[in-house]
C-alpha cells in the first residue's frame, strides 16, 4: 500500500538503507521576517517569522499571524536570506566599535534599511535608511543614527528593494471601525 504523505514517500526503502530521495521543490517553504509599525510615527520593529512559498504569500500570512489581535498602522516582510547581519556583541561593547572596515566599491549605491538591537531580549527596531554599495558599507553609514551613549548590540542591513511594504492603497486594511473596538485591550475592564 502506497502512502499519499510526501514525508513518507521520500523516505528510503527499507531494503536499501543508503538510498536518499530528493525533496520536491515546494516541500520546504522559505522563511520571511515580519516587521510591524504599531502606530503612525513609530518605527517598524521586528515581530517574528513566517514560512511561505513566496514574498506575497509571506505578506498575507504575516498579516494574518501578527496583526489580528492588535492594531497596527503598517506591515512589511522580507526574505530572511536578504538580511545582512553584523556580529552580536557581549556586555557593554558597541558593535560599531568592532565592526570591520568595508572595502569601498565603485558602482551605483542602492538604498538599505537599517535595524538596531539596542536591548537584549527585545526586537530589532528600524532606525533609518542609507545608500551604499554593500551591506557592510550600509552598516558603517548607519553610525550616524546612534545617539552618543547608546549601545548597539547588533545591526541588520536590508536592501529596500527586497522588502514588501504595505502600499498606500492597502492602508485602509489597518483602520479599525469605531463600532468594532473589540480588538483593543482598553475595551476590556479588569
Amino acid at each position: 500500500m502506497k502512502s499519499l504523505d510526501p514525508r513518507v514517500t521520500r523516505l528510503p526503502e527499507i531494503s536499501v538503507p543508503e538510498q536518499e530521495l530528493s525533496k520536491s521543490a515546494l516541500d520546504q517553504f522559505g522563511t520571511f521576517e515580519v516587521f510591524v509599525k504599531p502606530k503612525e510615527g513609530k518605527p517598524f520593529q521586528h515581530e517574528g517569522s513566517v514560512h511561505a512559498p513566496n514574498l506575497e504569500m509571506g505578506y498575507i500570512l504575516a498579516k494574518e499571524t501578527f496583526t489580528r489581535r492588535f492594531s497596527c498602522s503598517s506591515l512589511c516582510v522580507v526574505a530572511t536570506k536578504e538580511i545582512s547581519v553584523s556580529p552580536i556583541t557581549d556586555g557593554k561593547q558597541n558593535i560599531y566599535d568592532i565592526l570591520e572596515k568595508p572595502i569601498v566599491e565603485r558602482g551605483e549605491n542602492t538604498p538599505f534599511e537599517i535595524y538596531h538591537l539596542t536591548k537584549r531580549g527585545k526586537q530589532h527596531v528600524h532606525v533609518g535608511s542609507v545608500e551604499a554599495n554593500s551591506p557592510l558599507e550600509a552598516m558603517h553609514a548607519a553610525r550616524g543614527f546612534v545617539h552618543t551613549d547608546q549601545i548597539i548590540f547588533n545591526i541588520w542591513a536590508i536592501p529596500t528593494a527586497a522588502i514588501r511594504f504595505t502600499a498606500s492603497e492597502e492602508q485602509n486594511r489597518w483602520s479599525t471601525l469605531p463600532e468594532k473596538k473589540f480588538r483593543d485591550a482598553s475595551d476590556y475592564k479588569g
